[in-house]
């Protein structure tokens, strides 16, 4: 049935097309729509409204406020940080550096030791100051208080764990020097 219309309409297509559009009457309609003012509506600008300058005028003076306000807080944060981080390696400091200009002492006037072997150890002393000078830099710069605190902490236990280690092999040696001498 569907084939019957379709060769219906192919047939007498030419008596569809007796009607055309004039094109220029209907854009004649359009435009005279187009020229008429709309009476119903009516335009309000925002932007000139005193209350909207006034609303804008608080918004724009509680974002900066805000902003000052955050600044401000962060900073006194870190400074607080940054003391609490530097009465920190001042308790470190005490506690440890006397410990250790103790044992280097003892290092130093030891007899056992040769003076070759007293500045091998003065210089794996001065590595691990180094090491310290560059911590106490990082934590300045308040990267990670606490990791830069442990790792201040540990380079004091190597340096002490260094000079046992060498008082240890000087007592060592006295001992075994001791043990030759035989008394008759």
């Amino acid at each position: 049935m569907m084939d019957d219309f379709e060769k219906y309409i192919k047939e007498n297509k030419t008596l569809f097309d007796v009607h055309k559009a004039d094109k220029s009457k209907l854009w004649a309609n359009i435009e005279s729509g187009l020229n008429k003012p709309e009476t119903k509506t009516k335009t309000i600008k925002l932007w000139n409204s005193f209350v909207f300058k006034a609303a804008a005028t608080v918004v724009i003076a509680l974002g900066v406020f805000s902003l000052i306000n955050t600044v401000m807080v962060n900073r006194v944060n870190e400074n607080s940080q940054n003391s609490l981080a530097m009465q920190e390696l001042n308790d470190i400091d005490s506690h440890y550096k006397g410990l250790v200009a103790y044992q280097v002492r003892l290092v130093n006037k030891s007899t056992q030791l040769s003076v070759d072997e007293k500045k091998e150890f003065l210089s794996f002393m001065d590595e691990l100051d180094v090491e310290y000078e560059l911590l106490k830099l990082e934590l300045q710069k308040n990267v990670d208080n606490e990791r830069v605190l442990e790792a201040i902490v540990i380079n004091y236990k190597k340096r002490i764990e260094l000079i046992e280690n060498l008082l240890k092999q000087i007592n060592r040696s006295k001992k075994l020097d001791n043990d030759d001498v035989y008394i008759l």
